[in-house]
């Protein structure tokens, strides 16, 4: 059971006080212990906190909860294992949620039931317990914003964060605007490394009124299979769009989840938190086509623009730069106009067959297939390539093709050959389009995996600077700033990519990594379940989730993990340590037997991984120098890889840290 609401707690205002905001604490039973220190502290903050602890004997218990629920100013919900399977818990959420009056909390990191993920929760796992600790000020600052109370006067004073908008609902008077709020689901940054659900306040040159998500445009067609150039147009005018630096636009990701033909715009604009939908259709026939776009706005649901634009195939590519302006016009009509934007992405083409082959491409890659999709992908890049030899967007996206293609490799040498050549695709992609982000963050990516830190930190810097409209390009600056112990600058880009994905399970990965890598196990926790939830089969999470059990203790936990997790060489070392612990040296033997007949060379820095753990420490170091002879791409993660701690303080770790062109963290 749980509880909250009208009545007063302890110590009553006197008569002629202002009225003080009316809280209701809903909890299960089980966590009563943890949920009464918050009711006290609330309580003496200068809530009137209801708790079904108040309920005297004779109450009828559901009518006098009832009420105080809906006459709530505020319904806080804690959150854990217990009470995510509680039907009183999750009934008094809803109630909350639909008066959008939910301050929701996390009592041990769970993440929320389905229907209630995309508010904002607050980590209160390491609260210390006193009134004065960060975590309080951000739930009372969170109250007031739902409650739509002024920042002083009546209520309880404001004494750390401003507040914020929690919810879907337009602002309430008194609260911070929602270009304050990170709306859908995002981990953000603590001073200390991602700490806990926290609120974003991005670039002042953006402004809630001018944020958009493009949606997939339709294909009208009739013919499933041209479904990818439908949404090959919508994807460029999102590219498009996101290089102008005075809009918010929202990631691919996120945007890809609502293909319904008819969605409830408004329901959509909420769930991405932005204000405005770019929607469309096209129609190919022959050699003509006609391209719909329609400015939706969030909040009514109607229309601020719309246009058809009937042009012949080869004209498709001058349309949507025709959209871009048009958009970026409607959006921006109050600010002043960016000089530098141009309504046409750096490196694209005007070749509508080229860009038929390229939109093939993305489609075959964003499978996630493996190794037959990607091969398809990248004919289909080198096709556009042979079409428009000036096509940059193709060229990047060979390369990280490549690279994705090389890192599947068991071999060595024909790993190393296809980087060579992904590199080359990537140096070309910035020869012929220098301002195009993806083809800086291709190279970025590929002179890391070879080990060339210094070289690849400029490349992601420049990727950065280009791409801060672009939640994909964020979010590898984001991870290879953490690799390299960076968490100030990890920390900014996740919080930005989140806020412009906020549905995209790899960046809930990277946000978990990062905060892995700075042993912020609490943070990575929520940040990878978030993940999951999002995509149950995204790769790299559970073997985070085992180490991080690993580390906890709990190795039965750790080798469930290691065992769910889709990718078979980060399994492979995982089973090989849970196995040693678990069932005794020649098990793990026999797990690591695998991983080198299945790998060889190919998983050399996992080899060391295990070693380490198993204590082997000379082998281990062996291993790890063998590695760095053959530019392992692995040991772009051994700066801060908890599992290489037994040989942190080797004089000969050290050296192998130095010569990739680490040091060591403090």
């Amino acid at each position: 059971m749980n509880g909250a609401g009208e009545e007063q707690g302890k110590g009553g205002a006197p008569a002629d006080a202002a009225p003080r905001l009316q809280l209701f604490f809903s909890y299960s039973r089980t966590d009563q212990k943890q949920a009464m220190p918050l009711i006290r502290a609330l309580e003496q903050q200068g809530f009137a906190v209801w708790w079904d602890g108040l309920l005297e004997g004779g109450d009828n218990f559901l009518p006098t909860t009832e009420a105080a629920l809906h006459k709530a100013d505020a319904v806080v919900v804690l959150w854990s294992k217990t009470s995510i399977d509680s039907h009183w818990v999750r009934d008094e959420a809803t109630v909350g949620r639909d008066r959008r009056r939910l301050v929701p909390l996390s009592m041990d990191g769970s993440l929320p039931p389905l229907g209630f993920r995309q508010f904002q929760v607050i980590d209160v796992t390491k609260w210390n317990g006193k009134a004065t600790a960060p975590e309080l000020k951000r739930i009372a600052s969170a109250i007031m914003a739902v409650s739509g109370a002024p920042a002083a006067g009546s209520a309880p004073a404001q004494t750390g964060n401003a507040p914020a908008q929690i919810g879907h609902g337009p602002a309430q008077a008194g609260s911070t605007n929602r270009r304050n709020a990170l709306i859908a689901m995002g981990l953000l940054a603590s001073a200390g490394g991602i700490g806990a659900w926290r609120w974003f306040r991005p670039d002042a040159t953006a402004d809630a009124a001018n944020s958009v998500a493009v949606l997939p445009f339709r294909n009208l067609s009739g013919r499933a299979d041209q479904d990818y150039f439908a949404e090959g147009v919508a994807e460029e005018l999102r590219t498009t769009l996101s290089l102008n630096r005075q809009l918010l636009v929202s990631g691919s990701a996120s945007a890809g989840g609502f293909r319904n033909a008819e969605p409830d715009t408004r329901q959509v604009a909420r769930a991405l938190g932005v204000s405005n939908l770019l929607m469309g259709s096209v129609r190919p026939s022959q050699d003509r086509v006609r391209i719909t776009a329609r400015l939706v706005d969030g909040k009514t649901g109607l229309d601020k623009w719309s246009q058809a634009f009937d042009r012949g195939m080869a004209d498709v590519l001058a349309v949507q730069a025709e959209i871009a302006t048009t958009v970026a016009d409607a959006l921006i009509s109050t600010l002043a106009k960016d000089a530098n934007w141009r309504a046409e992405r750096p490196g694209s083409t005007r070749n509508a067959a080229a860009f038929d082959a390229y939109a093939k491409g993305e489609a075959l890659y964003h499978i996630g297939g493996g190794s037959s999709s990607d091969a398809q992908a990248l004919a289909a890049y080198d096709k556009a390539i042979a079409i428009d030899p000036d096509y940059g967007v193709a060229y990047a996206s060979r390369a990280r093709t490549l690279a994705a293609i090389a890192n599947q490799e068991a071999s060595v040498t024909r790993g190393n050959r296809l980087r060579s050549e992904a590199l080359a695709s990537a140096r070309k992609a910035i020869a012929l389009a220098p301002d195009m982000p993806e083809g800086h963050s291709s190279l970025g990516f590929l002179l890391m995996t070879q080990l060339d830190i210094g070289s690849a930190k400029s490349a992601y810097q420049r990727a950065f600077e280009l791409g801060l409209g672009n939640a994909s390009i964020l979010s590898a600056f984001a991870e290879f700033s953490s690799n390299i112990g960076d968490f100030d600058n990890a920390n900014a880009a996740i919080k930005r990519a989140t806020r412009l994905d906020p549905l995209s399970p790899s960046v809930f990965r990277n946000a978990g990594m990062i905060a892995f890598a700075a042993k912020d196990y609490s943070a990575a926790r929520v940040a990878l379940a978030t993940a999951l939830s999002l995509n149950p089969r995204q790769g790299i999470v559970h073997y985070v989730l085992g180490d991080m059990a690993l580390i906890a203790g709990d190795v039965a936990e750790a080798r469930r993990q290691y065992a769910a997790e889709p990718s078979r060489l980060s399994q492979l070392r995982g089973l090989a340590i849970a196995d040693a612990r678990l069932s005794g040296p020649a098990a793990g033997e026999a797990q690591m037997a695998k991983l080198v007949a299945e790998y060889g060379d190919g998983g050399l820095y996992q080899q060391a991984q295990v070693l380490a753990q198993w204590g082997r420490i000379d082998l281990a170091l062996d291993t790890l120098e063998r590695a760095l002879a053959l530019r392992d791409s692995g040991l772009v993660l051994a700066l801060n890889d908890a599992l290489l701690d037994p040989l942190r303080s080797q004089a000969r770790f050290q050296a192998v840290l130095a010569r990739i062109g680490f040091s060591s963290p403090a």
